[in-house]
């Protein structure tokens, strides 16, 4: 397959007339100067590093007030009672769904934070790894590329209290947990890019033996856990442990760029430097993030200290690329009373899209996250005859695109060389929207 753009953005910067050659799902060839019919700007598409699929089908659903001062806490409840309405098909409709919507909106491939594991009161299914099957079915049908991240959790708390209630379904004993993995792994069998991870869910999730052991369970794939994200967590783990999370982290796990740290909204300084050398990503979900209230990451000490990042969709209540990216910017501005807090002498929205580029890739051991030879073809195309990004080129189109942009600006996406955007819409959109909403009217007439 060959591909034109009229500019891309490459690991040196900007080009002009670019061909790209593609085979087997990778970049073989990088040419600049050759004029040829294609595409206004080609960019390399980030991972969506941090899913929770099935939450996709809560989007809009828990935006009341219950008794008190809402919280994450009070937002979890009401996870967990929709919880007790999901069915494996459900489960795999509202996955797709999600999927489309993620590559719609530049995503090329996500790193699934997969808990889901068990039928409703525990027990587990025929097949261990049945949820995690429902999960590849949904990336095999949407061609979006996968690192498949089957989740650890062992403990209602960092006391060891028994799991209840929704917790149920996620929670799995060593052996079970291994039947898991190994079925994860059976089942991204024959998709070529497909990653397997592990992630331990949080440190109240899981004991102490188990994060000692978790960097062995699937060897040289990423390792993905919560941290810091509230400051009641923040606060358990001190009492129980005698220090913050991301301070245990760092002294006790063997940290490295393998990891990606979910959240990591509550540290201190010195926290964030030490985390950053460790050379684990971190994980930042910033519409998510604001949604819940968890707070807000503290960028410029992060990059300051040479820490990389990327961004996810987490909990999908919108499902949008550059708004992610925007409110990373805003919220900093914000915090800060300052504008353009992560520009250096690259624009805002080209350092924060190479960056996501690059942590995402890391984060789902799926390379480097650039247009270059031996890459996966990750790849989106904007519309650059939008009135948004009309004559713009270079880091101002980015800027543009993230900060000024609308819905709809993506043209065409590649997820390791598969076709799956094209004119503006998955290809696969029509039949997938129609299983998500016959799978949403059972469940509100459930609920």
């Amino acid at each position: 397959m060959i591909l034109h753009a009229a500019t891309a953005l490459l690991p040196d910067g900007w080009a002009k007339d670019v061909r790209l050659r593609i085979e087997a799902g990778r970049i073989i060839e990088v040419t600049t100067g050759v004029a040829g019919a294609g595409h206004g700007c080609l960019l390399p598409a980030p991972v969506n590093l941090h899913s929770h699929t099935f939450q996709r089908a809560m989007a809009g659903l828990t935006e009341g007030r219950t008794a008190g001062q809402d919280s994450f806490w009070t937002w979890r409840a009401l996870m967990y009672r929709f919880l007790e309405r999901l069915s494996p098909e459900d489960v795999e409709a509202i996955a797709a769904q999600a999927m489309v919507e993620m590559a719609e909106a530049g995503f090329a491939a996500v790193c699934e934070f997969h808990y889901l594991h068990h039928p409703v009161g525990g027990g587990s299914y025929a097949d261990p790894a049945e949820m995690s099957g429902r999960i590849v079915a949904a990336a095999s049908e949407t061609g979006l590329g996968l690192t498949h991240l089957p989740v650890i959790y062992e403990q209602g708390g960092v006391d060891g209290r028994a799991l209840a209630g929704g917790q149920l379904r996620f929670g799995s004993s060593p052996a079970l947990f291994a039947q898991v993995l190994e079925g994860a792994g059976r089942a991204l069998v024959g998709m070529p890019d497909a990653i397997l991870g592990v992630a331990p869910h949080s440190l109240r999730a899981v004991s102490r033996g188990t994060l000692d052991r978790v960097a062995g369970m699937a060897p040289g794939g990423p390792v993905h856990i919560h941290i810091a994200e509230q400051v009641a967590e923040v606060d358990e783990v001190r009492a129980a442990w005698g220090a913050r999370p991301v301070e245990w982290a760092v002294g006790n796990l063997p940290l490295d760029t393998r990891w990606c740290m979910i959240h990591a909204t509550q540290m201190t300084p010195d926290e964030t430097a030490a985390l950053a050398r460790t050379g684990a990503v971190a994980g930042l979900c910033p519409i998510t993030e604001a949604n819940l209230g968890d707070g807000i990451f503290d960028a410029p000490g992060w990059l300051a200290a040479g820490g990389a990042f990327g961004v996810g969709s987490d909990s999908n209540v919108r499902i949008a690329l550059a708004e992610e990216l925007r409110l990373l910017e805003y919220s900093q501005r914000l915090g800060r009373k300052a504008r353009a807090v992560i520009a250096d002498e690259r624009s805002t929205g080209r350092r924060l899209w190479e960056a996501a580029a690059a942590g995402g890739a890391q984060a789902a051991g799926r390379g480097r996250g650039v247009i270059a030879v031996g890459e996966w073809a990750d790849l989106v195309a904007l519309d650059t005859g939008d009135l948004r990004l009309e004559g713009m080129a270079g880091d101002p189109l980015l800027d543009a695109f993230v900060f000024a942009g609308r819905d709809g600006l993506v043209t065409d996406l590649w997820s390791a060389g598969r076709h799956i955007v094209q004119g503006g819409r998955h290809i696969a959109c029509d039949a997938v929207a129609a299983r998500f909403r016959a799978t949403m009217r059972g469940l509100r007439e459930a609920l």
